[in-house]
């Protein structure tokens, strides 16, 4: 068994949880600890089940809750040095130090991490799978890679950044400066740069495509969806929306 759900996606707070037949994985965490035991309540889990905590990068919306769920319930911190020595995850339980470029176990999880191009100290995500089955996410990025492309292909599950939509940023209330920095090399993916990475991979095992960090301001779920499955020649509908207040139910990979 191989199973996500997402506690919240958006640049209010992230958290993603990962559960095989043994073990309970938390990525980031972005929320308080008060509001991410409400949210694991409402997806029938505690924090007494998270076997660790994995970390992406150390921007706020990322990392705002780690440090004090890892403290109250003695949860081990993964990520890498770079992340760690930002100094803005504060005193941890216990912290492990990972190389994006090598796989590792967390029990019964295969946890493979991977770079991306971000504006953060040491910026990566994750593919985990139990032997059988894969989970690619894939967030807080500004730009695919060719070593992206080639992780992520053939997964049977996807979380994919589809953050803003080019006009609607362009034509947005952020400074100049932050539209630069959302739209850069270094920023966040918008819906076609999300689009043109499922084409450029093997999607033939796809189970489940969910569009993730999605702008509240600057983009739609259906402008998202819209544009996924235009890519997908699927209907429109089978694109999910991890949701900023909500994220999304319980997805099994079969």
């Amino acid at each position: 068994m191989l199973r996500f759900c997402s506690l919240g996606s958006g640049s209010k707070g992230n958290a993603l949880l990962v559960h095989s037949e043994k073990t309970c994985i938390m990525i980031d965490n972005g929320f308080s600890v008060r509001e991410t035991e409400k949210r694991l309540a409402a997806c029938g889990m505690n924090a007494e089940d998270i076997s660790a905590v994995l970390v992406t990068h150390e921007h706020s919306d990322h990392i705002n809750g780690v440090g004090a769920l890892a403290r109250k319930y003695k949860i081990a911190v993964y990520t890498t040095r770079g992340t760690l020595s930002s100094g803005r995850l504060g005193e941890l339980p216990s912290s492990k130090i990972i190389n994006s470029h090598t796989s590792f176990a967390i029990d019964d999880l295969e946890v493979q991490p991977y770079p991306v191009p971000h504006d953060a100290s040491e910026p990566c995500q994750f593919v985990i799978g139990n032997g059988h089955r894969r989970l690619g996410i894939l967030t807080d990025t500004g730009s695919s890679t060719p070593h992206i492309e080639e992780t992520l292909s053939g997964v049977d599950a996807l979380m994919l950044e589809c953050n803003h939509d080019v006009e609607m940023l362009e034509h947005g209330d952020y400074p100049y400066n932050v539209k630069m920095r959302v739209a850069g090399d270094y920023g966040h993916l918008n819906n076609q740069q999300a689009a043109r990475l499922l084409m450029n991979i093997d999607t033939s095992s796809l189970q489940h495509i969910v569009a993730a960090h999605i702008s509240e301001k600057h983009n739609t779920p259906e402008l998202a969806q819209s544009t996924l499955s235009k890519a997908l020649h699927c209907h429109r509908d089978w694109i999910a929306v991890a949701e900023q207040s909500t994220g999304i139910s319980w997805r099994e990979i079969c």
